[in-house]
């Protein structure tokens, strides 16, 4: 059993975080915008992580619209997602956050022990409506520190000409035993049968975490006999021809470009990939677990948070923006144009009514989970890393499932401890 520790301290963090990045490099946050109440109006500052809309987009407009609203100005700045968590940091650690920050959600916990962020007792922020598998992403030690703009997930998106070629009825595949008699009467017709992410980065831990808690097993156990079964289900289908070697070096991009052409049966990818699947004529189940049901798969997508800031009125109008960007309406337009399922039953429900199609990946979103649940927080990305050399180690032959995930155990609880 890997036994966790909390709270490492901000200078720590942020020191490990910037490296490479100079002063200069980052814009001034909220505290510098000259005006220090809410009631007062003012410019408020904004960081989020998509650099792709500029400020004609409808992303910056929606954000224009709710600071309006809240009697304040916006100044947004967009960055790169990696970008985005060191800056964040430096940040925090000069006193100089922006107003809001829309941050990547396995990073909240980071954020949070840093003491860089508010939690949403001290901000006002309402998050009751937000569905419990979404928001404990954002929860450290019972505290919650934002709130989901909305999320992603993983899937099993499949070809039917392939399957129907091959004699499978996709309703018969729910579970390991069944996807895998699929995948072996597939190359039995000359097709290829799934193709996936394993790669050793978080990409490849992100991807084979369904299989992991699918099958039973809990992070903080890596060697336990579920999490076994698991990888050596990834590494027998390598084994037998079931999917290709590239699975060991593919990104998810890479993984989804060998499924448009049409050669394989099933591909692991997730919302993003859900219009380009459309065009192909490709369709989607969750992906199963084990014995049957959907797989916990990991969710993606960020949070809006409010970051500390030197003088606490500020946050009456940040809580403003933030709340006026996750009501139904906003978040529906908002999460559609993200490929995003939106964290409110009220929400996903209104995108239903717009979008059938929707209806497996808000089915997979509903069993989804944070990567930093269960109160991991910044130890998940210890974890995880000794979790992908695992993979890794097993799909490659250099280890059997069973020594990687052993290894991968003894590794994470040393890291874990220092």
């Amino acid at each position: 059993m890997i036994t966790t520790k909390r709270g490492r301290a901000l200078g720590a963090l942020a020191a490990t975080a910037v490296i490479g990045i100079t002063l200069a490099g980052c814009s001034g946050g909220g505290t510098t915008s000259g005006t220090d109440s809410a009631d007062a109006g003012g410019e408020y500052t904004f960081w989020d992580p998509y650099p792709q809309y500029d400020e004609t987009s409808a992303w910056a407009k929606v954000i224009d619209s709710c600071a309006t609203e809240a009697g304040v100005t916006v100044k947004r700045t967009a960055y790169d997602t990696s970008d985005l968590t060191s800056k964040a940091l430096l940040a925090g650690q000069q006193s100089s956050s922006p107003d809001v920050l829309l941050i990547d959600n396995p990073v909240i916990s980071t954020l949070a022990e840093a003491g860089i962020l508010t939690t949403t007792d001290e901000n006002g922020l309402d998050v009751s409506a937000v569905a419990p598998n979404l928001i404990s992403a954002g929860e450290v030690d019972g505290n919650t520190y934002g709130v989901p703009i909305g999320a992603n997930t993983l899937a099993l998106y499949y070809n039917p000409e392939v399957l129907k070629a091959a004699g499978v009825d996709i309703a018969s595949v729910t579970d390991w035993a069944s996807l895998t008699s699929a995948l072996e009467k597939v190359t039995a017709s000359g097709k290829k049968g799934i193709t996936f992410s394993g790669i050793g980065t978080e990409e490849g831990s992100f991807q084979f975490l369904p299989w992991f808690w699918g099958s039973g097993a809990e992070l903080t156990e890596l060697d336990s006999s579920e999490a076994q079964s698991a990888v050596q289900l990834w590494t027998d289908w390598v084994t037998k021809g079931y999917a290709p070697n590239s699975v060991i070096n593919n990104t998810q991009t890479t993984s989804w470009e060998e499924f448009l052409t049409g050669d394989f049966a099933f591909a692991e990818n997730g919302t993003w990939q859900k219009a380009g699947a459309a065009e192909a004529g490709y369709e989607v189940i969750p992906i199963p677990a084990a014995d049957g049901g959907a797989a916990p798969a990991p969710t993606g997508g960020e949070f809006l948070s409010i970051p500390v800031q030197k003088d606490s009125a500020r946050y009456a109008a940040s809580q403003k923006i933030v709340a006026c960007l996750t009501d139904t309406d906003n978040l529906v337009a908002t999460d559609n144009s993200l490929n995003y399922i939106a964290p409110t039953e009220a929400a996903q429900q209104a995108q239903l009514a717009e979008d059938a199609t929707l209806e497996p990946w808000i089915d997979a979103v509903g069993a989804a989970q944070g990567r930093t649940g269960d109160n991991l927080g910044t130890d998940y990305p210890v974890i995880s890393e000794q979790l992908w050399t695992a993979v890794q180690a097993s799909l490659t032959g250099s280890q059997s499932a069973a020594d990687a995930l052993a290894a991968a155990q003894s590794a994470a609880s040393a890291g874990l401890t220092k």
